[in-house]
């Protein structure tokens, strides 16, 4: 477990946690993004799948907030041999994942990241992706994935960042996922030539900006959530072929003070 001033962070062990991670879910995802569609419970005031019952569950925990309310970061996580034996990831709802289980490769799924707006910009994240990192490291990870959104289901709205991506972050062809074409959606709307790269990065979710400092990769194709009114993107990270300087990022641990 690591800690830094009011912070815990640890895999959830608990029916408490997971609904206070779920909670945690539908104040960001669908009171802040306006998601909706069957995973809601507007009663209850959380947003819950099938799923949640076989990921792991990272959680950030402030000590200082009431049983209920204390999750304030939380990503969802299942590993390639996991997902096996359930029969499915979430991605594979939206996205082939043929070339990431034919490469026989330790993958590991990443999802539902969400942290509450009073702690974003701080060390929230940064505590968060350590920990994913210790994740990771002590299951042999070879592969991170997981899909990430733009809010609202324009395309032309988003065509800048989209066909930022296309054109510079395309994934290596033999681990090249793509969109499934129920609800497929062309990146490359922009020419090359006509990219403005800040308009691009301006519209550029702080969690995809993450990976692409990492040395992440991007799908085939965007996914149209219309339910979540999201626009996906399906990131893959290889951790083998990090550069020296991404990997010595992905490895540091988080060190806290006073």
């Amino acid at each position: 477990m690591t800690e830094n001033a009011a912070f815990d962070i640890r895999i959830a062990r608990s029916g408490a946690d997971l609904e206070a991670s779920q909670r945690l879910r539908y104040r960001v995802f669908v009171e802040e993004l306006g998601g909706g569609g069957d995973t809601v419970d507007h009663v209850a005031r959380i947003e819950r799948d099938e799923l949640d019952p076989i990921y792991d569950h990272l959680l950030l925990i402030d000590r200082n907030r009431p049983e209920g309310e204390h999750v304030v970061g939380a990503y969802r996580l299942l590993p390639s041999d996991r997902a096996e034996a359930a029969g499915r990831f979430y991605c594979d709802a939206e996205y082939d994942l043929t070339p990431l289980r034919a490469s026989g490769r330790k993958l590991l799924e990443l999802g539902r990241s969400c942290v509450d707006p009073a702690y974003r910009g701080g060390a929230a994240m940064l505590l968060m992706w350590n920990a994913l990192a210790d994740y990771a490291l002590a299951h042999d990870i070879e592969i991170l994935f997981g899909v990430a959104s733009f809010h609202g289901t324009d395309p032309e709205a988003l065509k800048m960042p989209l066909s930022w991506l296309h054109h510079h972050y395309l994934a290596p062809e033999g681990l090249r996922p793509r969109a499934r074409a129920e609800a497929f959606q062309r990146m490359d709307l922009v020419p090359e030539a006509e990219l403005d790269r800040r308009a691009a990065m301006a519209q550029m979710p702080n969690l995809i900006k993450a990976y692409l400092r990492l040395g992440g990769f991007v799908g085939e194709g965007a996914f149209i959530d219309y339910p979540f009114n999201t626009t996906d993107v399906l990131l893959l990270m290889d951790t083998k072929a990090m550069s020296d300087k991404h990997r010595a990022f992905y490895t540091r641990r988080f060190e806290g003070r006073g």
